[in-house]
């Protein structure tokens, strides 16, 4: 199983190969967008470990072109860009998944596991995470089973959260992808709709990070 490492910075992607090489993946190391393209491309490439800030193309030039290219190989983007507006444009691009510098190593086996792991054929417009399915073409969320009707906000909230299982969110994350919005530090918007998700899914499938925002519980029950 190789991984490609889209890296300039040599002592990044020493760090990197090493670290990942340490833990049983093979691993190649590219330094430009020209090469992660061409590279990518290799059958042979499980992943692909993207930084944003290359001396010849823009990151995130390189995962839209790929992605329009057909390429399906998994893209984790591991940048210093971590604003939130950074993070949505990624994952609207393409990416699979978003880990901003400086980054725990920890974590970032965890998400390449995580990207490696089988995925089950989902229809069109269904999102999967754990015992959750949201079926965006009919606007139905279903958790073990059981259907629930959802309003438009929340629904997208769910939206949000099924997108990024595990993954602690902020609220002004939350703002942005289930509302469109810019970080208003006067709303409680986030929090009154995750109330409502609770009410209606279960206590435990949404877990307040005290400081930090929510998460999705994949072992929640409704």
């Amino acid at each position: 199983m190789k991984l490609l490492v889209v890296e300039d910075e040599e002592r990044v992607a020493s760090f990197l190969v090493k670290g990942l090489s340490a833990n049983g993946y093979g691993v190649e190391w590219v330094s430009t967008g020209r090469n992660a393209l061409r590279r990518a491309a290799d059958p042979d490439v499980s992943l692909v470990i993207l930084d944003l800030g290359l001396p010849d193309l823009d990151g995130l030039e390189v995962l839209g072109s790929l992605r329009k290219r057909g390429a399906t190989v998994p893209v984790l983007v591991l940048s210093a860009r971590g604003r939130v507006n950074d993070r949505v444009k990624g994952l609207d691009l393409g990416a699979d998944d978003y880990l901003a510098k400086p980054f725990a190593f920890e974590e970032l086996l965890a998400r390449i596991r995580a990207n490696l792991r089988p995925r089950a054929d989902v229809p069109p417009g269904l999102l999967r995470a754990g015992r959750i399915s949201v079926d965006q073409v009919r606007h139905e969320a279903t958790v073990g089973g059981r259907t629930f009707s959802l309003s438009a906000r929340e629904f997208a909230l769910l939206q949000a959260f099924v997108g990024h299982p595990s993954q602690v969110l902020s609220r002004q994350e939350l703002l942005s992808m289930a509302w469109d919005m810019d970080f208003d530090p006067g709303t409680n918007l986030v929090d009154v709709y995750v109330g409502y998700l609770r009410r209606k899914l279960g206590d435990a499938l949404i877990e307040t990070v005290r400081g930090s925002g929510y998460r999705l519980r994949l072992d929640g029950h409704v």
